[in-house]
Parts: structure tokens; sequence; C-alpha cells
């Protein structure tokens, strides 16, 4: 049954092409709850077979995680944060928590992203409170990109290694997940280290 499913999605991303690997990868980046894995992992397959272009893909999957994150962030913009400022009281979120949430996305709002995109689940979320932060434009595309352009490489790897079998790829997903979250992990400790010892050190003229 998976393998059918596998062959089944090999079949639609090569059928619809790199206007599909955009289309299905900003849903992804969106609440609609399409896996980045249904999608580049087959990419990387019809790389393999030679269907497909490695930066081609890279690219198309990158924009793609871009465009459907800046879905999220405008839908928070406009939407989102003139209902909490009007409406939050009365769900518990004052106006002060909803400042906090804004100052600390321009203070730490790089690494929050970055790190956000590598997650699963988080990285159908994350835009929401950089829209409601306001977060700077050039900011939440840049480290949108870096995030969303790791997990795509990682997953065309994959995808281009192990092809369709179907074992493989439950198996190595689940490895590749763990250590992206170790590393997350890791990387959240360094920064909050970083922070605090670049805090503690006075101030020059």
């Amino acid at each position: 049954m998976f393998h059918e499913f596998v062959s089944w999605l090999v079949k639609v991303v090569g059928d619809l092409g790199y206007p599909g690997i955009f289309i299905m990868m900003a849903l992804e980046s969106t609440f609609v709850p399409i896996p980045s894995e249904a999608v580049m992992i087959p990419a990387g397959y019809l790389v393999q077979q030679g269907s497909m272009s490695f930066g081609m893909s890279m690219i198309f999957g990158v924009t793609g995680s871009i465009a459907g994150s800046y879905l999220n962030y405008f839908l928070a913009l406009w939407l989102g944060r003139p209902f909490i400022l009007k409406y939050g009281k009365y769900f518990g979120v004052s106006e002060e928590k909803f400042l906090k949430v804004d100052g600390y996305f321009r203070s730490h709002g790089e690494i929050t992203i970055f790190i956000g995109r590598l997650i699963p689940v988080v990285r159908h979320l994350i835009s929401f409170p950089a829209g409601l932060g306001r977060m700077n434009h050039l900011k939440f595309t840049a480290y949108t990109g870096l995030g969303a352009g790791l997990w795509v490489a990682v997953l065309l790897g994959l995808g281009y290694l192990i092809g369709e079998n179907q074992g493989l790829i439950g198996r190595y997903l689940t490895q590749v997940t763990i250590a992206f979250l170790i590393g997350s992990a890791v990387l959240i400790a360094v920064y909050v280290y970083l922070k605090r010892k670049y805090l503690k050190q006075p101030n020059r003229p």
C-alpha cells in the first residue's frame, strides 16, 4: 500500500513538474497539511532518474516555501494583529503579552524562524508569530529561505539516494528528523549562551 502511494507521488510530481513543486511546497508552508517529505523526496528520486534538475528543484522548493510562509505572515499581520489587540483580552492575551511577543521577534526572530523551519509541525505555523510581531521582511525572507533550503536539500538528497524504497524512506526520514531536532536544540543552546555572554560584556565607549 505504501509502495503504491510513493509511486503515485512520484508520478504526480513528475507530471506537474517544477510548478507542481512550487505550488505544493507553498501549500506545505501554510496551514494546509501537505508534508514536504511527500513532495521533495519523490522529486529527489526524479533527479536521480534524470527527469529533473537538482538545482531547479531546490529553487522551486525554496521559493514555494517562502511564498507559502508569506501567506501565513500576512494573514497574521492583517487579520490576527487587529483581532488580538481588540479581542485578545477575552482569551487571556493582554496587550502587554502581545507586545512581549512583538519584542521577542524583534530580538530573536531570526533564530526562531530558521530553527522553526527545521522542526515538523512548527514549520507550518512559525510564520504566524512572525507576522504578528511585524518581523522585518528582509530578515523573514532570508531566514525562511535558509531554513527551508537546508530542509529541501536534505529531502532531495534522501530521495536521490534511496528512491522508491519505502522501507528505507521511513527509516532514514525518522533518523534525519531526529538529527534535525538534536541539531536545533544545540543551535538554540549556543545562541542562548552567546546572547547571554554578549549581554554580560560591559559597554564600550
